[in-house]
């Protein structure tokens, strides 16, 4: 090893195939408009995934007698979804509040085989330098191109030590939670503006 690491990664740093680390899987059901239901197991589709976590706002539901025959696509806390098709490599990491959801077929499931470098792995897979990688490698045509489960598994990875791996995800996720947070308070104040608006046309407010 030279001084400043190997292919130019710094001292102590390694790079893997994501498959070495991870497994990958395909999503289940594609979920039609007429699969859905006003109440049931939650199904998470692309738009779905919002600042590298996933929006309950937006998600559609599964009849639960349905669900029960897809149990492989169950997800876990520390999951990483990957959007494959459309708009190619979005993130979003699966929380306890989501585990036991289910992801459709135009999403891929990373979970990693130590957990404790799913926030890291995260960021990684956040980068812009890694999202252009997927983006040139995405086959079919404009508007339809997807990424294949072979090609998450070859993408390669740059692993700090573990110690460094939870800095920067503890890092990074801190940042993201601000993030959702001011969205949080942008979207909370559009409908008040929304409700004051109706009421000052309307000549209804006291």
């Amino acid at each position: 090893m030279s001084e400043d690491g190997v292919d130019g990664l710094p001292q102590e740093w390694a790079r893997v195939p994501l498959g070495e680390i991870c497994d990958i899987q395909a999503g289940g059901p594609a979920l039609r408009r007429t699969d859905q239901v006003p109440a049931g197991v939650p199904v998470i589709r692309p738009g779905d995934l919002r600042h590298r976590r996933v929006s309950a706002n937006t998600v559609a539901h599964l009849d639960p007698a349905r669900a029960r025959g897809l149990l492989k696509y169950r997800l876990d806390a520390g999951d990483i979804l990957v959007t494959r098709t459309g708009t190619v490599g979005r993130a979003a990491l699966v929380t306890e509040e989501e585990s036991g959801w289910l992801y459709n077929t135009h999403l891929l499931r990373v979970r990693a085989h130590d957990p404790s470098q799913a926030p890291y792995l995260l960021a990684f897979l956040s980068d812009r330098r890694v999202v252009d990688w997927l983006e040139r490698r995405a086959a079919g045509t404009t508007g339809m191109r997807s990424v294949g489960i072979r090609t998450l598994r070859d993408l390669p990875v740059s692993l700090p030590p573990l110690d460094r791996q939870r800095e920067i995800g503890a890092v990074l996720k801190a940042v993201d939670e601000k993030i959702r947070a001011h969205e949080e308070i942008a979207r909370t104040t559009t409908e008040l503006r929304e409700s004051l608006a109706d009421l000052l046309m309307t000549d209804r407010l006291p």
